[in-house]
């Protein structure tokens, strides 16, 4: 099987690991399955992943992390975009700008271009150098001046990409306005609708697959969100093993209709084990 597992509310609260989770993510992975992390975050590069992950002895890889940055940057580089896109404004932290540099893309940085037309007194357009793409994640350092280059830039014609429209996301002080805040300002602003990576859209989850070199048949998603893990996986129809150490409870998910509920639920790491060997049984496994 191909687990696409989510990493907050699922791997990890926060600071602390969810007991039990790494050790199934493991065994699975040397009984043979393929283990990819998905998650929306867009402020983080993929090598802030490993190290996490590895320190709690998850079984991980560069290439077996796909966040909505890593995703948005190779949906923005890839053959089906036409015209191809070669330079991108990033509107976002660091972690976005380097995915889009290492999947071959010119970037440039909203502050930069912010700095660039104040001091000569162009146009946002100009002052990014004429980019393809606009592309917009969680920037903890968004301006109005930010704002301003990138609705000039979509005026003018550029894609306009967001990493995930998640509104707010989960801190150990509570909830903060999340990327999907800053892509509402671009949005209201320019007028124009994104193109949405991370989930509920699937498209972050279809970059996961063909990173693993797999086929969607082989997929199952495994999170804890019903609004992003399971209405993606429901979207993709592919199952999802719902995690109820995060932000769902059982009451919320069997109140859905049943053609939209997941395939098995999990309250911890023994129950999302068993709901592995259950699934990996019907495949033939």
């Amino acid at each position: 099987m191909l687990l696409l597992v989510d990493l907050d509310g699922v791997v990890y609260r926060g600071a602390e690991p969810i007991p039990g989770v790494v050790a199934v993510l493991a065994d699975r992975a040397a009984r043979g399955d393929t283990v990819v992390y998905v998650t929306n975050n867009s402020m983080h590069y993929r090598a802030d992943y490993v190290t996490r992950l590895a320190g709690l002895g998850a079984p991980v890889t560069a290439d077996r992390v796909v966040s909505s940055s890593r995703a948005t940057a190779l949906y923005l580089a890839g053959p089906a975009m036409d015209p191809p896109v070669r330079r991108v404004l990033a509107v976002g932290a660091g972690g976005l700008e380097r995915e889009c540099r290492d999947a071959g893309l010119d970037v440039v940085t909203a502050a930069h271009a912010a700095t660039r037309q104040a001091q000569e007194g162009i146009d946002g357009w100009e002052a990014a150098g004429h980019p393809d793409a606009v592309v917009v994640g969680l920037d903890p350092q968004f301006t109005y001046q930010k704002l301003a280059v990138a609705v000039d830039c979509v005026h003018h014609g550029a894609r306009f990409v967001a990493t995930n429209r998640d509104p707010v996301y989960p801190t150990e002080r509570g909830t903060r306005p999340g990327a999907g805040a800053i892509v509402a300002a671009v949005e209201a602003g320019a007028q124009v609708t994104p193109v949405s990576i991370g989930k509920p859209a699937p498209l972050l989850l279809e970059m996961a697959i063909r990173v693993a070199g797999l086929g969607r048949a082989e997929a199952v998603m495994v999170g804890d969100g019903l609004a992003t893990d399971l209405a993606a996986a429901n979207g993709l129809g592919i199952p999802c093993v719902l995690m109820l150490t995060g932000v769902t409870t059982r009451a919320q998910a069997e109140a859905l209709p049943a053609d939209r509920r997941p395939a098995a639920m999990a309250e911890d790491a023994a129950e999302l084990a068993a709901a592995l060997d259950r699934l990996a049984a019907t495949r033939g496994r």
